[in-house]
This record gives C-alpha cells, sequence and structure tokens, in this order.
C-alpha cells in the first residue's frame, strides 16, 4: 500500500492537503472522486512514478515568457517528447535534450524555459501554461491528467496523433477553399472598377442620346451613382456593423449567443458539431484508458471546451452524473447530442467497457466530419464561381446592352 500527497480544491472552492493509501495513482484518484476532491497534485512519498513531475505548492508568481509555437511546432514538440519519455527519461532530463538542440528555434525556447519551471517544481501542465500560451487549455488538460494518471508518455503519443489529424484536415479546407477564394476576391475587384470607373463614364454618352436606357441599365446607372456619392456610408455602415459585432462577442452573454448561432448554421453548424462530437468522443476515450474516473475526465475536457454554449451543456451534464447519473442518460437529458452517439455509450456502460466505446464513437464521427466537409468544399467552389459569374455578367450585360442602345441612338435618321 503506497502513500500519497495530495493538494486538491474541495466542492466549495477551497484549498485542502494532506494523504491517502492506495495499491496505484488511478486508486488514489478514485479514492479523492468519492471525496467531492478534485486534485491538483498527486505524488507518491516514495519516489512517485517516472515521467511524471512534482507539483510545487505555492501561490507565489511566477514569471512568464508567452513564447508562440505555430500547429506544426506544437506537434512536433508532442511527438519529441512522448518519444524521449517513451524511451525511460525522466522529464527534466528529456527538457534538457531538446533544449540542447542545435538550431535556434522555438521549440528551444520553451523547453528552456519549461525546464527552468520543472527545476523549480511545478508540473509540466502548470509550465506549459505559464510558458506558452499557444497549448491551450485543452493540451494542458491532457497532460495534467497524463501526470496523474502516471501516463504521461502514451496520452501525449495519443494527442499528438490527434493534432496530425486536426492539421491534414485543417489544410485540406484551406487548400480546397483557395481557389474560390481568389475568385471572390477577383470578382469583387472586377466589380468594384465597374460600379466606380466605367459605368460613370458610359452615363455620359448615354445622357447624349437622349434615349430611354433598358431597365437592367438604368438600375446599374442609378446604383453607380448612389455608391459613388455614398461610398462612404456604405464603408461606415460595415465597419460600424463590425465593430457592434465585436463589442457583443466580447460580453458572455453575447458569445454565448454566437457560439449557439454558429452551431445552427446550415452547412457549417454541422461540420462544428461533429467535430465537437468527434473530438468529445475521442479525449474522453483516452482519459478513461489511461485511469481518470469518469466524472473527473469530464470536468477535464468540460473546462478546455471553447464554444460556451456547449460548455455550458456539459456542466449539465457534469452535475447529473455527480449526482449519480450515468452519462449516456446525463447527454439524453441535455438533448444535444444524437441519439445514436448516446446508444453506442449506453451499449459501452452496460458492458463496461466505456472507454472502447467512446473509441468507437470517435471514430464513427471522425469518418462523418472528414465526409461532411468533403461535400463542404466540393459545394463552395461551384457556388461562389456561379455567384460571382452571375453579378459581373449582369453588369457586363447591362453595360453592353446600354452602349449598343446608344449606338442606335447615335445613328443618322
Amino acid at each position: 500500500m503506497a502513500v500519497f500527497s495530495y493538494n486538491a480544491v474541495s466542492r466549495d472552492g477551497g484549498r485542502v492537503s494532506g494523504q491517502v493509501e492506495a495499491q496505484s495513482r488511478a486508486e488514489a484518484f478514485r479514492k479523492l472522486d468519492r471525496d467531492r476532491l478534485q486534485p491538483i497534485s498527486l505524488v507518491q512519498q516514495d519516489g512517485g512514478e517516472p515521467g511524471v513531475s512534482r507539483v510545487k505548492a505555492t501561490d507565489e508568481p511566477v514569471a512568464t515568457r508567452n513564447i508562440r509555437l505555430s500547429g506544426s511546432q506544437i506537434i512536433l514538440f508532442t511527438e519529441e517528447m512522448s518519444d524521449l519519455l517513451d524511451a525511460g527519461m525522466q522529464l527534466e532530463p528529456a527538457l534538457r535534450v531538446m533544449e540542447s538542440r542545435k538550431e535556434l528555434s522555438s521549440i528551444k525556447s520553451v523547453a528552456s524555459a519549461l525546464r527552468q519551471q520543472v527545476r523549480e517544481g511545478s508540473s509540466l501542465s502548470h509550465a506549459l501554461r505559464l510558458v506558452c500560451p499557444s497549448f491551450g487549455d485543452l493540451f494542458c488538460n491532457l497532460v495534467a491528467a497524463g501526470e496523474l494518471s502516471g501516463s504521461l508518455p502514451q496520452l501525449l503519443r495519443r494527442q499528438a496523433t490527434f493534432l496530425v489529424t486536426l492539421d491534414d484536415l485543417r489544410k485540406k479546407v484551406v487548400s480546397a477553399l483557395i481557389y474560390p477564394a481568389m475568385i471572390f476576391v477577383l470578382g469583387i475587384g472586377l466589380i468594384f472598377l465597374f460600379m466606380s470607373y466605367l459605368v460613370p463614364q458610359l452615363t455620359t454618352l448615354f445622357q447624349k442620346t437622349g434615349r430611354d436606357l433598358p431597365l437592367l441599365t438604368r438600375l446599374l446607372v442609378q446604383t453607380s451613382d448612389v455608391f459613388s456619392h455614398y461610398w462612404w456610408a456604405f464603408v461606415g455602415g460595415v465597419a460600424v456593423t463590425v465593430f457592434c459585432f465585436l463589442q457583443l462577442i466580447r460580453t458572455v452573454a453575447g458569445r454565448r449567443w454566437w457560439h449557439r448561432t454558429q452551431l445552427q448554421l446550415p452547412l457549417f453548424g454541422s461540420v462544428l458539431r461533429g467535430r465537437f462530437y468527434a473530438q468529445f468522443s475521442e479525449t474522453m476515450a483516452n482519459l478513461i484508458a489511461n485511469g481518470i474516473p469518469l466524472l473527473n475526465s469530464l470536468q477535464l475536457m468540460t473546462s478546455a471546451i471553447g464554444n460556451l454554449h456547449l460548455r455550458g451543456l456539459m456542466e449539465k451534464v457534469v452535475e447529473m452524473v455527480r449526482e449519480g447519473g450515468s452519462l449516456s442518460r446525463a447527454l439524453q437529458r441535455v438533448g444535444e447530442f444524437p441519439p445514436l452517439f448516446i446508444d453506442m455509450i449506453a451499449v459501452g456502460e452496460q458492458t463496461g467497457d466505456l472507454a472502447r466505446a467512446l473509441g468507437r464513437v470517435g471514430r464513427r464521427y471522425d469518418k462523418e466530419l472528414n465526409i461532411k466537409i468533403q461535400r463542404l468544399t466540393a459545394l463552395v467552389q461551384p457556388v461562389v464561381i456561379l455567384v460571382m459569374a452571375g453579378m459581373v455578367g449582369v453588369i457586363a450585360y447591362s453595360i453592353i446592352n446600354g452602349i449598343f442602345d446608344a449606338v442606335a441612338g447615335l445613328r443618322p435618321q
């Protein structure tokens, strides 16, 4: 029976510390969970396990460096760290190896700053929050879970795989949207050239004929006249609208409304929901498979959700599970998750293998997410091209039709 010292947060928000006897870190974690305690650190008194850093129980401020890393650098850092820890190295020597890289890079600077924090007693998750905000809450919470469960190398490896998948998905979307974006920008520029330069010059020719212009040409001339005289009002209106929108989403209520609205958008809403389902399932599967109790896994996952609407729903799920309800029943009562998602989790609860069930759910929705993104990107290209071609075509037709009519009016009678 091992003895673990812990620092934790009680249900009322107060800090508590003490010791607990358990056969393993996972059992110690479960005992703290039964006592309604959220661990901040859990250190084995007789030496601890390799790869698990000790947390310094102090509230003294520590200087931060706020080093930024790109997405590819975060993936490279995660893969290298998992490789070194898998090889049997302790955390501080692994950071020292990464710090001794010959090439100058942000990864080297991050490793140096992290090593300094770890030498002073900080955990890796706490040091990541201080040194590099690019990692984000979800990454830091997963690292914290790996430290507490003693499975940091495995969790880092899974997180690296997950980040690579997201990065590939992001690159596919960007590459698919480059061509329609160029068409859109060129089309807007051509329309601006027509309305601000060409149409005003042709208007003088049209007026000299003394003939009634075709309907489309008259509408084009009137629109150009309004645009040339009141362009400042359009620009000001757009600027004011953008400013008011940015101010709105800075408030908690406004940001929650915007996050809820995003999930209801045609086409894009289903993609955002599918991404959340896949990320939720895969993250929960990783946490539970690494020995983190269900309630603590839900709390870690909920605190890392960026969408305030979804976070509010998950907070309700956490409360239901804390009161003794099952995860599937809580998700069903919330109402945001699809029936198939809930049924597959219910099967995992009945068979006693929730982690595997969540893994299957994550893989299923990951495949569906790829299909939805492929359909969305395939639909965006022709829609943008058709809309811009239609607008430019109408303007060009109006100009050419007006020119032909004006030339006919200039012919001798």
